[in-house]
């Protein structure tokens, strides 16, 4: 009984950092990067008759080049309450309202915005590797519980090494998505 409550645990074990790694890539795919992305605006919501609904449901997102972002919403009397979210949202650019789309030109970085936009993305990375270490210190703690109980010793010490091999695989990754998105911030 005790190994397929070790072994559900390992699995609750990888799959928290899973989570953690998934949140981490949702997280960094909205720091911005001077580029423009439809990303950007996955968080946005917009008063569509009264409720607020995403911005995806009520208008299509698309980027025209690298530095602009189009909006074009399926009713045309959208296109205020879009702006509003838009400015409300405070995103740093100013929506351009044509009368059938909102164009978001998004301007280049400066070195300085570069530096705290990295920041940003290695403080990220490591709110992810302390969901990795939450993880692992609850497995152990499982691991150590089954072992008082009678779960074979030698047993408990392959299964710690197991946590201990994931979270170097998990770390390692997370080190490098957030490698990746410094490499791409300071890219001009």
């Amino acid at each position: 009984m005790q190994s397929e409550e070790i072994n559900g645990m390992m699995k609750a074990t990888d799959k928290s950092m899973k989570d953690a790694l998934e949140h981490l890539q949702y997280e960094l795919s909205k720091v911005r990067t001077g580029k423009a992305s439809p990303a950007m605006l996955n968080d946005l919501s917009v008063s569509y008759y009264g409720a607020m609904t995403p911005l995806n449901q009520v208008a299509s997102i698309s980027t025209a080049d690298a530095r602009t972002i189009v909006i074009q919403p399926w009713e045309k009397n959208m296109l205020a309450p879009i702006e509003k979210a838009i400015f409300e949202a405070n995103l740093g650019v100013t929506p351009m309202n044509d009368g059938e789309v909102v164009r978001l030109a998004i301007p280049p970085l400066t070195e300085e915005r570069r530096r705290d936009l990295v920041k940003q993305a290695k403080h990220l990375g490591e709110e992810g590797k302390i969901s990795l270490r939450s993880a692992r210190h609850k497995a152990l703690d499982a691991i150590k519980k089954a072992v008082k109980d009678g779960y074979p010793e030698d047993a408990g010490k392959r299964k710690e090494s197991e946590v201990e091999d994931m979270i170097k695989e998990y770390t390692k990754r997370m080190d490098h998505m957030v490698e990746v998105k410094d490499k791409d911030i300071m890219t001009v």
